[in-house]
């Protein structure tokens, strides 16, 4: 029947990063499965927030800008997020949504490649990011357009006309990972440009922008980094397209000298000419926390112990669940730090799960997803998960109209 649960135990004894989990707040009784949507908060991220808000809010108001340091910190972040993804500290800045990011970066492709007007997508891809595409397009007329291919043709699509494609790293159903490198050669020898979602994959991963000469890069900040819901998102432009790259929201803080006030804008210099808007400070505090979090932590470790977690629960989800269908990669190195299966009554298992404390979520049509992290996870909880899930579905648990009723959130 495979692993005991006491080998389970066991695997957690012995685990370097065992100890990491008490740097989080997660309630009793609640196996959590979902970081891989919302992470939960590091002690110091909660600590950090109410500082941020009663000191240097509350008693040194707008002073903070510069005593505390608020002007900075989109820089500041950027560069220790930086350190996770394989880019250098002056390519990275935290700014606005990823949504947002998005928009900005791919109208900075087509700047950049001036007489090209495909940006170049998939089907699938995670629908916010081809929605953006979609606006964009529609802004820009004859200038643009948006070519959207099925799934594992997009490599084969790249033409003379196209400026860019996009890609998420790690999908967000699936959680198939793709090889950044690969794609983003076979991209550039077609004279394209390469801009990456990394919001799967940024904190939970290996991953090299640079080392895949990447060309520009969006992720959120809520995800594995624990930054906190509607927590800043960051994006990534190489040394390389630094002050070449146009991008369309010249915002006030983007410009080279934001309290001259003048009518006229003027792009800061490197990365800064990325920003927009002012930036969410109490929101950059607490994901500054998750990112230092994760910096504290060996990242060979953490990769070996994420793909453990996940080969685990795989294995014991064939052994106890035969009805689910494994609708991730099978190898742990073609995949993120979710693991999707597929069911009929995929939403009505994941919330009957929920009842019983085991927290994952739903992705339509029918798609059920579990994240794992090794900075949080244990592997006996997973045991425990599973075996849950089985009697949810040998007892047909699911099948009751509260775990069948309509709900906005999956």
């Amino acid at each position: 029947m495979g692993l005991s649960r006491d080998e389970a135990v066991a695997m957690d004894a012995a685990d370097p990063l065992a100890g990491v989990r008490e740097a989080f707040t997660l309630p009793e009784g609640v196996i959590y499965l979902d970081g891989n949507s919302l992470g939960p908060p590091p002690k110091t991220a909660l600590a950090r927030l109410a500082e941020t808000a009663v000191a240097e809010w509350g008693r040194d108001l707008i002073r903070s800008w510069e005593l505390n340091g608020w002007m900075e910190a989109p820089l500041r972040v950027g560069g220790k997020i930086a350190r996770l993804i394989g880019a250098a500290a002056h390519e990275v800045a935290v700014a606005d949504s990823t949504s947002v990011n998005l928009f900005k970066l791919a109208a900075g492709a087509l700047s950049l490649r001036p007489g090209r007007a495909t940006l170049l997508a998939q089907a699938g891809e995670f629908p916010t990011d081809l929605h953006i595409l979609q606006g964009l397009t529609a802004l820009l007329g004859d200038r643009a357009r948006l070519k959207i291919v099925p799934e594992g043709e997009l490599v084969a699509a790249i033409d003379e006309d196209t400026a860019a494609l996009v890609l998420s790293h790690v999908h967000y159903r699936t959680s198939r990972r793709w090889d950044m490198a690969a794609v983003t050669a076979a991209a550039h020898a077609k004279g394209a440009l390469a801009l990456w979602d990394v919001s799967h994959s940024a904190g939970a991963l290996a991953v090299d922008l640079n080392g895949a000469r990447a060309d520009l890069a969006v992720g959120c900040g809520y995800k594995h980094l624990n930054g906190g819901p509607g927590a800043p998102a960051f994006l990534f432009v190489p040394e390389r397209h630094l002050g070449a790259i146009r991008q369309p929201l010249t915002g006030w803080l983007g410009h080279a000298e934001p309290f001259a006030f003048e009518d006229r804008h003027r792009p800061a210099p490197g990365v800064r000419a990325l920003a927009t808007g002012t930036p969410p400070i109490l929101s950059l505090a607490a994901l500054e926390a998750g990112v230092d979090l994760h910096l504290a932590v060996d990242r060979a470790q953490a990769e070996t112990k994420g793909a453990a977690l996940s080969e685990l629960f795989i294995e014991r989800v064939a052994v106890r669940c035969p009805e689910l269908a494994l609708a991730s990669p099978r190898r742990a190195a073609e995949r993120g730090l979710h693991v999707a299966f597929t069911h009929p009554d995929g939403e009505a298992i994941v919330q009957a799960l929920i009842a019983r404390g085991v927290i994952g979520d739903f992705r339509a049509p029918d798609v059920l997803r579990f994240g794992v992290s090794p900075l949080f996870t244990r592997f006996a909880e997973l045991w425990d998960a599973v075996e849950i899930l089985s009697e949810v579905l040998a007892m047909r648990a699911y099948d009751r109209p509260e775990h069948r009723a309509p709900r906005a959130v999956t």
